[in-house]
């Protein structure tokens, strides 16, 4: 495991407002649905909002606001900035 893979984390356990860049994902059958959203590995990512009771998030990325439901957001791995 390097540096990066140690230092890396579930989108939906990024705190709101920190930036971060995705990683990678969970093999599923929404992986290319994420992609196809823009939660490309590389690209720059950081939760904007979180809904009262957790679920959605609001993340920003690929220049605009996405809401994504912590199930999926699970799915996927950032590594922070």
């Amino acid at each position: 495991m390097n540096v990066q893979e140690e230092k890396a984390v579930r989108l939906s356990q990024l705190p709101t407002g920190m930036k971060a860049v995705i990683h990678s994902h969970d093999e599923s059958d929404f992986e290319l649905t994420l992609m196809e959203m823009g939660c490309i590995p590389g690209e720059p990512v950081w939760v904007e909002m979180v809904a009262p009771l957790g679920d959605p998030l609001a993340i920003q990325i690929a220049g605009y606001y996405l809401s994504i439901r912590k199930k999926d957001a699970d799915k996927i791995w950032v590594t922070m900035q």
